[in-house]
């Protein structure tokens, strides 16, 4: 995921409307600037960077020379070079993965890390939004992970500002996607943290959809697990989010529920039942993505405390499975909610069967196929 902070200056005519040529020359002068032995020039070189490449792919290519001089830029004693240094690498690496990959190359990585420790508040921010563009590139992701980020990342995410808090979880997720960094994430033991944001962050946002993929991975870890059921309001936080979240979210909150009871059904089933999970996952079993709805009938599955052999009089239906678990839940409110919740998952199925059957008879005739054919294509959802 890229990132690009906000924007101070506007973008002027220059770059906007900048030919090749023109966009040539520009990038020319702000070079020689850039190499200059003067700060002031320096300074002023690295801030129409940034604004020239915010938007503009053309000035990114352009000024990919810049990279060097701006990473050298960052080690310089002065606060505000340094940060308009790294504003500058951090839009010039947007959506640019050579850019990318040269930053990281030239050395950036050690400066950068360093700022995440940084007293200025406003640096830390800038350095968690650099790692998060950075980290996008699968080029870089061992090499980040190599370094000391990840932990310093899992302390942003513990201790930093709101907007540090969501760049460094939106990082450490990139991270997470390199095979062995799950294991180095979870050595710094994030799960709090990620609770935390889950908590307080809007249940549709980008942030709560990475928060529970992120999780969604890591309780396939036991010491994941026992620290989430820890965390007072932990497992209801990813409920929450299966019941209000994004289409994406509630996947990964399914998901991530899933991999619990699928660990040890015993340990966590009653944790799961107890938040009130069982409305949220009839309405995904007909509403939610095709892989949402597989995942919420297997848990439904897992969530009974007996499970009906294959020869038993009841068939394995999930109005059979629900019943049963509401049967063994305390607390009318929730039995009553889900019994509503079942009778309106079973209308929405059959309105849903009805209109397939009617498509299918538009286009079914019987020049074209037999009655019983398009009778055995009709999708029952």
């Amino acid at each position: 995921m890229d990132y690009s902070p906000p924007e101070n200056h506007t973008n002027g005519p220059e770059a906007a409307e900048a030919t090749p040529r023109t966009a040539s020359s520009a990038a020319l002068r702000l070079l020689r600037l850039l190499r200059a032995d003067d700060p002031a020039s320096k300074l002023q070189a690295a801030r129409d960077i940034r604004r020239l490449t915010k938007t503009s792919p053309a000035f990114r290519r352009q000024l990919a020379d810049a990279v060097e001089p701006l990473v050298a830029m960052l080690r310089l004693d002065s606060p505000e070079l340094k940060d308009a240094a790294l504003l500058a690498l951090l839009n010039l690496a947007v959506k640019d993965e050579t850019n990318k990959v040269n930053i990281v190359d030239a050395g950036a990585l050690e400066p950068i890390i360093s700022f995440l420790q940084s007293d200025d508040v406003e640096l830390q921010e800038h350095a968690a939004a650099a790692l998060l563009t950075l980290s996008a590139s699968s080029i870089n992701k061992p090499v980040i992970s190599s370094s000391r980020a990840i932990p310093l990342l899992a302390g942003i995410l513990k201790c930093g500002t709101q907007q540090a808090k969501i760049d460094a979880l939106m990082a450490l997720y990139n991270l997470s996607t390199h095979p062995d960094n799950l294991t180095l994430i979870l050595k710094s033991d994030p799960i709090p943290s990620i609770v935390n944001l889950l908590k307080t962050c809007k249940k549709s946002s980008k942030t709560a959809e990475k928060c529970t993929a992120l999780l969604e991975s890591l309780l396939n870890f036991e010491d994941s697990r026992i620290a989430l059921t820890s965390e007072e309001g932990g497992v209801f936080a990813i409920v929450d989010v299966l019941e209000n979240g994004s289409l994406q979210s509630r996947e990964h909150a399914v998901g991530a529920l899933l991999a619990m009871c699928q660990s040890d059904r015993c340990k966590y089933r009653e944790p799961i039942l107890r938040e009130g999970v069982i409305p949220g996952l009839l309405e995904l079993t007909v509403q939610g993505t095709p892989k949402s709805q597989g995942k919420a009938h297997t848990l439904l599955r897992l969530l009974r405390e007996s499970p009906y052999p294959k020869s038993d009089h009841q068939p394995d239906t999930l109005e059979n499975i629900v019943c049963n678990i509401i049967s063994q839940i305390n607390g009318e409110d929730q039995s009553d909610k889900a019994k509503k919740m079942l009778a309106e998952m079973v209308q929405v199925s059959m309105e849903q069967t009805l209109r397939h059957v009617q498509q299918r008879a538009l286009v079914c005739t019987p020049a074209d196929m037999p009655l019983a054919n398009c009778a055995s294509e009709v999708s029952l959802k």
